[in-house]
């Protein structure tokens, strides 16, 4: 993650929690997160892993990308690859590239997961929007509640009512993925 985009992130953090008037205890006891790692992240002092911000962005009622979105201040039509941000997980070497412009009716985010790697969620990350997930290259285990998902490149899933979730690759090349995220419209399933 490059610095810019670190402070940037621990702005928007700490604003959005502001402006759900949480303090860092309250954010600290609803997410699970200790309130020390919470002020050292929105002081920018430590990097989030993937897990971490869900967990975060789910008691704050956001999505990871409406986050992102949220910390690249101008709405545009056309992202260009050169101006999409970039997020690693420290932990994992997850990578996330946000590609839509922001402000639209659906975000797609590209994932590489390195072989090997697993990052989870809370089932609340799945709750403020549907999700599809499309393999680009590689193999991806998810797991959607109790049930496993096998998906090979070109496979999509879309996923159902809100349930903890977890991405694992199981192969030995790095896994790539689309994300794409909409508005929830009604119940699911």
């Amino acid at each position: 993650m490059t610095d810019d985009l670190s402070d940037d992130l621990a702005a928007t953090l700490r604003d959005v929690r502001a402006e759900r008037g949480l303090t860092v205890n309250a954010l600290a006891e609803r997410s699970g997160v200790s309130r020390a790692m919470i002020a050292k992240i929105e002081r920018g002092a430590a990097q989030p892993t993937a897990a971490l911000l869900g967990r975060l962005v789910a008691v704050l009622g956001l999505t990871l990308s409406e986050l992102f979105a949220r910390t690249e201040e101008e709405s545009r039509r056309l992202a260009r690859r050169s101006d999409q941000a970039v997020w690693v997980d420290p932990e994992t070497g997850y990578r996330r590239r946000s590609v839509s412009p922001s402000g639209g009716p659906a975000q797609l985010v590209e994932v590489e997961l390195p072989p090997g790697a697993t990052v989870a969620y809370p089932a609340d990350s799945y709750a403020l929007a549907r999700h599809q997930i499309y393999v680009l290259g590689g193999r991806l285990r998810f797991r959607e509640g109790d049930v496993v998902h096998e998906l090979d490149t070109g496979d999509c899933l879309e996923l159902g009512a809100p349930a903890p979730g977890e991405y694992h690759n199981p192969g030995a090349q790095t896994c790539r993925y689309l994300v794409v995220l909409s508005a929830r419209r009604g119940p699911i399933g």
